[in-house]
């Protein structure tokens, strides 16, 4: 009789199975089993907030797998990710399975490695209610929020529309900000650049600062004339050199929030596409067998911590001393400090193989999941570095009573910008003083005289402040404790696709819609889009988590004051100005000679008069006239969320004689393409990763690994997710017949089933 373990996903199952061996099932849950159900509010207020879950739709059979398996098993361990909805889901799963939670076996992996896998099977541990708690008041806050919130936007916006305990707030964020840039007025200001020479020939440049009392700042032509004036015939004497040599420390290693902020300003991802290629590495992939075969190559990435092992933190030190040099590795390990707030469970995010270098594994890796990897190592091998040593100079001069100073650095030792260097948002660029790098100034002495040989004036005016970038975002999110790091990728998806946001290019632009609902929640629900108050109410579920308060306690408090403002709400809400502003047609209304708008009917967009009721005039929206035809716009370009692999450029989707792909937007300069494809939510039988569906000649369809051509499996017929009762292989479904048959070439097993869904599409 076999142990059963239940993990979340299919890919964490073939590594922890193979670490485990024969005594132990694992099968995966594939997320939540149950859930509060879509139909209705599912939440007892008036009785405890007392939440009523379900199965979530479709997966009875797999309950029903899980239910039999558990029945046959020895001993069950449920282990889902190790965080608060893991645990949640794993409290879940014992109440599917019909058993006490009290009783169950939890165990749970900050890393996929086989000691780890094995050491927390011997050391299983009870539910953990009060993590579990915490989730819950967190579904439960957000299904309240959600379902009481959404008919008043519906009342007074448009139908359809829903708010959100913190994808609300996130959306003002972003509203605030362009508010911000709308009131911004710039302002004229001016800059003086001298180019001067020493006695060798040796020019360098210099910058006006103002005088001895301080900094001066030119507003105007004339301020700037006259500086310029003074200064055009006097010399320069050199009144101070200052020179000496500064320590710049490495960054640490990263958290889910920095993890998020750095791949995006570095590699251009989305939040959503970095937090699914970093659960990728987590959970495992095969590597070869030269390097262990089915490993997870990082650790747990949901994590506010930078709390870092003994274990690998010598492993570190070690692989620098021998990459890179002794003088590299410092005296003592880095140690970080975790803020106060931060959530300490798990270790920061780090390799889980330090020897597993990104160049040893890039075979393996697709390039998203090469190139996460690549900034995850170099960034956890560099925090445990030596710092970087720069020599700084900084000279100031005296020109007719005015100051001109330069500045820079040369890095005299670089010790960890040898493997990793920070990057910056455009907001902190743009406020940072510039520093220069590398600077070229001559050996001066205080006392010597230069030659002025060129002088610049250089108009400019202020810029108001950058839009947000998803980096920036998060990382004002993560700064005022909105969310978890572990939410910011759904908060971030959900108010872009809900319109009230779109993105251009990297900005996070408001829409009229995003604009409108914003301005009622302000109005209406004050609290819910209050960044403090929505902090405060993260800081509940942290204390939730700890123990330290009750669920119920929490949920009571934050209902007094909700119910409050929805009463008020009902009186108020009508008597607001919340209309979105019309799109205007270019047909001219015949019976009043108005400009007709868009209208959305039963039957989708038509145009209508603006006059509307004095002038009731509808008509549909007509198609471009025959003499147009010729000139219809080409269909928008849809660009990838991947850029180029050989060039780095955006990539667009085309459209050939095999069906839809993306080739790069420098075509034909760069010849780069990639097939648009489809996953199956079913695991490679050779190696575990994704199986992606295809189109071959004439569009017809066919299913290989993601990996290939490392894993050169590719079939014309259907996996299935059932095995062969005789072997244990994959099933597969012939094509266009309604007939199962085993992947083993040597078993044989064919069975006739139902008719079976049409097959899938790789459109």
């Amino acid at each position: 009789m076999a142990n059963l373990v239940i993990v979340e996903s299919p890919s964490k199952a073939a590594a922890i199975k193979k670490y485990l061996g024969s005594n132990y099932k694992v099968i995966a849950s594939k997320g939540h089993v149950r859930d509060l159900p879509k139909s209705s509010l599912s939440v007892d207020i008036e009785n405890g907030f007392e939440a009523h879950y379900i199965n979530i739709r479709g997966k009875g059979d797999l309950i029903r797998e899980i239910r039999k398996e558990a029945k046959a098993a020895k001993k069950i361990f449920l282990a889902p990710d190790p965080d608060r909805e893991g645990e949640a889901i794993a409290w879940h799963l014992a109440g599917a399975l019909n058993m006490d939670p009290a009783k169950m076996l939890r165990v749970s992996f900050n890393e996929i490695t086989p000691d780890v896998v094995r050491a927390a099977i011997k050391e299983p541990r009870a539910i953990d209610m009060n993590l579990v708690n915490a989730q819950q008041t967190r579904r439960i806050w957000d299904r309240v929020v959600g379902y009481k919130l959404s008919p008043y936007l519906w009342k007074s916006v448009k139908n359809g529309l829903s708010a959100g305990r913190v994808q609300s707030v996130a959306a003002r964020i972003i509203v605030d900000r362009e508010e911000e840039i709308r009131a911004f007025r710039p302002e004229e200001y001016w800059t003086i650049d001298a180019h001067l020479g020493n006695g060798e020939g040796k020019e360098f440049a210099v910058r006006f600062y103002g005088n001895a009392e301080g900094k001066i700042k030119l507003s105007c032509e004339q301020e700037a004339t006259d500086v310029l004036n003074a200064v055009k015939n006097a010399p320069f004497l050199v009144t101070s050199v200052k020179r000496a040599t500064r320590q710049k420390l490495p960054a640490p290693p990263f958290t889910t929030s920095t993890m998020q902020q750095e791949a995006s300003r570095k590699l251009g991802f989305q939040s959503q596409r970095i937090m699914r290629v970093a659960q990728e590495l987590y959970e495992g992939i095969n590597v070869g067998p030269e390097n262990g075969g089915v490993l997870g190559l990082i650790t747990y990435m949901r994590t506010d911590s930078l709390r870092v092992s003994a274990e690998a933190q010598n492993a570190a030190r070690e692989l620098i001393s021998e990459k890179y040099g002794a003088e590299y590795c410092p005296a003592k390990p880095r140690v970080y400090k975790t803020r106060a707030n931060a959530q300490d469970a798990h270790e920061a995010i780090r390799p889980s193989h330090i020897d597993l270098e990104p160049a040893k594994v890039h075979k393996y890796l697709t390039v998203d999941q090469y190139r996460l990897y690549k900034l995850i190592w170099e960034r956890f091998v560099a925090s445990q570095m030596q710092s970087a040593s720069l020599n700084t100079l900084n000279v100031e001069l005296e020109s007719a009573g005015y100051l001109f100073r330069a500045g820079g650095y040369s890095v005299a030792f670089p010790g960890y910008m040898a493997v990793y260097e920070e990057s910056e948002d455009e907001e902190t660029r743009a406020d940072a003083i510039s520093e220069q790098k590398d600077v070229r100034i001559p050996d001066l002495n205080e006392g010597e005289h230069v030659e002025m040989r060129d002088v610049e004036p250089n108009r400019h005016f202020t810029e108001p402040p950058a839009r947000y970038t998803e980096a920036s975002l998060i990382k004002f999110l993560d700064e005022k404790g909105i969310g978890r790091p572990s939410t910011y990728n759904t908060i971030i998806t959900t108010i872009v696709t809900r319109n009230y946001v779109v993105r251009d290019g990297k900005s996070l632009v408001p829409t009229p819609l995003g604009e409108v609902t914003t301005k009622l929640m302000k109005e209406n629900f004050s609290d819910i889009v209050d960044y403090t108050f929505t902090a405060h109410m993260e800081d509940q579920l942290d204390e939730i988590e700890k123990g330290n308060v009750e669920m119920l306690d929490v949920l009571n408090d934050f209902w007094r004051g909700f119910s409050k403002e929805l009463d008020r709400a009902e009186t108020t809400i009508g008597k607001g100005s919340f209309e979105l502003p019309l799109e205007e047609t270019d047909i001219i209304c015949e019976k009043c000679g108005a400009k007709m708008v868009v209208k959305n009917g039963r039957y989708g967009k038509f145009a209508a008069c603006p006059n509307y009721p004095n002038c009731k005039n509808t008509k549909p929206l007509e198609e471009k006239k025959e003499e147009e035809a010729e000139k219809t716009e080409k269909p928008p370009v849809v660009v990838a969320d991947f850029k180029c692999e050989l060039c780095g450029s955006d990539m667009v989707q085309r459209t050939g004689r095999y069906g839809t792909f993306f080739a790069c937007s420098r075509y034909p300069a760069c010849h780069f393409t990639k097939q648009k494809t489809k996953e199956l939510d079913v695991p490679c039988p050779k190696c575990g990763s994704k199986i992606l569906i295809k189109s071959g000649r004439s569009k017809t369809v066919f299913y290989s690994c993601e990996k290939y051509p490392t894993c050169d499996f590719s079939s014309w017929d259907m996996p299935v997710n059932e095995k062969c009762p005789d072997c244990g292989n994959l099933l597969f479904r012939k094509k266009g017949k309604a007939l199962l048959v085993c992947h083993e070439k040597n078993c044989g097993y064919r069975r006739e089933t139902e008719e079976l869904p049409a097959e899938e599409s790789a459109e």
